[in-house]
């Protein structure tokens, strides 16, 4: 364990529990990782919902829609 790591560790101790709790679930999230598993969380989970009501919908978007996205994304 680096230095950084464990001074972080020790002000841990001081921080208020709703705080060490972020950081409990956070290092459960890079265990899973870890061990190759991933469980999305509930924003996660509403998104992907939102995302398979739209296209029960029918809103899909065009071939040009995407590639427009994805040269958003890649900065071109």
């Amino acid at each position: 364990m680096t230095d950084a790591a464990k001074l972080l560790l020790e002000r841990v101790a001081s921080w208020p529990d709703e705080d060490i709790e972020k950081l409990e679930e956070a290092a459960r999230q890079i265990e899973a990782l870890r061990r190759g598993e991933y469980r999305a969380t509930d924003d996660e989970l509403r998104a992907i919902d939102e995302a398979i009501a739209e296209l029960d919908r029918g809103e899909v978007a065009s071939d040009a829609e995407v590639r427009a996205a994805y040269a958003k994304i890649r900065g071109a």
